[in-house]
């Protein structure tokens, strides 16, 4: 481990814990005395903040008081322990599903970390869009750079671009900070600092994996063991009717009693192995063990809490690990339609007007493209906002890069641009002339490169850099009109062209392990491509139906929605894995489906 490497974890983990913790807590602190709150528990007591955290906690749930302001969150940011942290619930008869219930703690604000402190700021305090933009990032790069870090390390160039990010955020919310940025930078490696804030800034989540698969492998133990033990009872029985046949035979024949004696013999021999067997079992059980304590140990000397504070509690050999989902049963019931949205109120689309795609966000928010208008919109999908970037050319396709910024195919005189908009701010960041291609090809994300539909090729675009190079060429000259990019697959159809093909139906790929395409046959022309949790795909068709494509791509089976049709000949499916929704546009109706669970 280089010792540089873990300085300048120090210096990034010191900044968010001794600059950007407290500077939260003061923005808090100014906001709730400048309204007349005696006390933060006053503050989050109040009607507004409490109904707010709320709803931020608990989904399909509607207060008694202020009912009108209720909405029904996609994603929960406030976790339990965080909402336990805050409130506690009222004794006594009550509406359970109704902020009413509860009341707040005796909370402190030194007892708010940046996570929690954070979501108070950005949801019920009075930022300007500057402070707003400077909390989301500092809480962001916290997520980014420190709470998965497991190697304790940052390396040069991460945190080359990644320090003036920090400094001009921090003095953006408050300038008085610039000489103890510089103090911070400057401070030489304290190991034992450093791993009091590692314990402090990790996400527990991989610790707690680590101590199961070790409770597991002392189960197992266990199991050998109680094998070993039944082989070891099933062997005394053995010994002891050797035995018996060998007195029985003592009256009638001295050669019973040798064949007995070697039977006995072979009997204990057994069972000498078996004792073997279980002592190396127990040597392992042992072993295990001593590597749980000393884990144990290890975190509690840290202090085994999560960010807000609340202690961990650790199931132990009884808890199962959770598993990643299974792969589907073809064409089963995987969704069910929670809403829908018409578009031609909630965006004043018009009747002729196109919406070309539309993507929802990590966060839940959704965005389209809307090439008539030169704009693309956003809103939430309980439609309580709706904002709109207005652009230079027409926005055909888009792919989210991350939770605030997407990269969007552009048409304008006659070019292609791939441009970069940050959503939050709505304001463009970049924008990549693509030569020899059209904005009606597709666009998506993989590898952490953005991936485009040239004539006759895939395209890679560095969005930091600019730089374009050649994936693969094509044969036959066609356009990724539709393109999808999962694992290191990138699926993608030509529309354009396969209208008049011969062979219409099908849906190509293209593999990064084996540079190598591939093609599959479907029932019906395809328009849209999405991919589930488990790899397999969805892919919306032409007849009007989805089609589920299995992993491997051999064989499809069609599926309908719930029994509710959603779909026409031109719907766009979308599945987001953050949310496990998916999104299907059909002509102005956006439906929402949600995954089963």
């Amino acid at each position: 481990m280089d010792r540089e490497d873990q300085r300048r974890y120090l210096v990034v983990g010191s900044v968010i814990l001794e600059v950007v913790t407290p500077l939260f807590q003061q923005r808090i602190e100014h906001d709730f005395t400048t309204g007349g709150f005696g006390s933060l528990q006053a503050f989050i007591n109040s009607q507004q903040v409490i109904h707010t955290l709320f709803h931020l906690r608990h989904r399909n749930s509607w207060c008694c008081k202020d009912k009108p302001n209720c909405h029904n969150p996609s994603a929960l940011p406030l976790v339990y322990c965080q909402w336990n942290k805050l409130y506690s619930e009222n004794p006594g008869p009550g509406i359970h599903n109704c902020h009413c219930k509860f009341s707040a703690n005796p909370v402190q604000l030194n007892e708010l970390d940046i996570s929690l402190s954070s979501l108070i700021l950005l949801n019920c305090c009075k930022l300007s869009q500057q402070e707003l933009e400077a909390v989301q990032l500092l809480r962001q790069y916290k997520n980014d750079y420190l709470s998965h870090n497991t190697t304790g390390c940052i390396t040069q160039t991460e945190y080359n671009t990644l320090w003036p990010d920090l400094v001009t955020y921090v003095l953006r919310l408050d300038p008085t900070k610039q000489d103890d940025l510089v103090r911070i930078e400057h401070r030489p490696l304290d190991e034992s600092l450093c791993k009091k804030y590692f314990t402090f800034l990790l996400d527990l989540h991989q610790q707690i994996e680590e101590i199961k698969s070790t409770m597991e492998s002392v189960h197992s133990s266990i199991q050998a063991v109680s094998s070993s033990l039944s082989g070891l009872n099933s062997s005394a029985e053995t010994v002891f009717q050797a035995m018996d046949t060998a007195v029985q035979g003592m009256d009638t024949r001295v050669q019973g009693i040798d064949l007995a004696v070697h039977r006995t013999d072979t009997a204990v021999q057994g069972m000498d192995t078996r004792v073997q067997g279980m002592g190396t079992s127990i040597q392992g059980i042992e072993t295990s063990v001593q590597q749980t304590n000393d884990l144990l140990k290890e975190l509690l000397q840290k202090g085994l809490t999560c960010e807000c504070g609340r202690q961990i509690n650790i199931p132990l050999c009884n808890d199962q690990r959770r598993k990643h989902r299974d792969q589907y049963q073809l064409g089963q019931n995987i969704f069910f339609l929670h809403q829908q949205l018409n578009l031609k109120s909630l965006l004043s689309i018009g009747e002729r007007e196109l919406i070309t795609d539309v993507k929802m966000m990590d966060d839940g928010r959704l965005v389209f493209c809307r090439p008539c208008e030169n704009r693309l919109m956003i809103c939430n999908t309980d439609e309580s906002e709706t904002d709109c970037i207005s652009l230079e050319g027409k926005p055909w396709f888009v792919t989210a890069v991350n939770n605030s910024i997407v990269a969007v195919t552009v048409g304008l005189q006659f070019r292609c641009y791939v441009e970069m908009y940050d959503i939050n701010n709505k304001h463009i960041l970049k924008s990549i002339s693509i030569p020899g291609t059209f904005s009606g090809n597709g666009i998506a994300m993989i590898n952490n490169k953005l991936v485009l539909g040239g004539v006759g090729e895939l395209l890679s675009v560095d969005y930091q850099t600019g730089q374009i190079c050649t994936i693969t060429t094509i044969e036959g000259g066609m356009d990724p009109c539709v393109l999808h990019a999962s694992g290191d697959r990138i699926f993608f159809i030509d529309t354009g062209s396969s209208l008049l093909s011969k062979d219409s139906r099908t849906i190509s790929w293209y593999n990064y392990i084996d540079n190598k395409i591939y093609n599959t046959k479907l029932p019906s022309h395809s328009n849209s491509i999405t991919s589930l949790q488990d790899g397999s795909l969805y892919v919306g068709c032409n007849d009007g139906l989805i089609h589920h494509v299995s992993n491997d791509l051999k064989h499809t089976k069609k599926v309908k929605l719930n029994n509710i049709e959603v779909l026409n000949s031109n719907s766009i499916v979308s599945y987001n894995t953050t949310q496990n929704e998916m999104i299907v546009l059909s002509k102005n109706i956006l439906s929402i489906l949600h995954e089963l669970q």
